[in-house]
């Protein structure tokens, strides 16, 4: 089953995406769980987890490889294919892209 919150539908990206396998923990009140991203921007990433998340779950994102973190909430879940969409509570560029797109830098200011 795939649900999604609808947001904005007709606004175009905040942030460029760019394909990313990089290794996550997400953390929750009570939980922990390793995973990895598929895409990732600016604003949150979509991420391949076996956890059991559900729309609108506060969780924590923690990246291994940059030991960086951010607040986040699941937007959109494919329970299928453990894939959840998770957004920012605030842009923020945890992923250790060397040489992120150039809206990442302007959309944080």
């Amino acid at each position: 089953m795939v649900v999604a919150v609808s947001t904005k539908i007709s606004t175009p990206r905040r942030s460029t995406r760019v394909a990313a396998d990089i290794l996550i923990e997400v953390q929750g009140e009570r939980f922990a769980y390793a995973g990895e991203t598929v895409t990732v921007n600016l604003h949150g990433a979509l991420v391949r987890i076996a956890a059991p998340l559900k729309l609108g779950d506060r969780i924590i994102i923690y990246v291994h490889r940059t030991s960086k973190s951010a607040v986040a909430g699941v937007v959109f879940a494919n329970y299928e294919e453990s894939q959840f969409g998770i957004e920012f509570d605030r842009p923020e560029h945890i992923w250790g892209i060397d040489t992120p797109p150039s809206d990442w830098t302007a959309s944080a200011s």
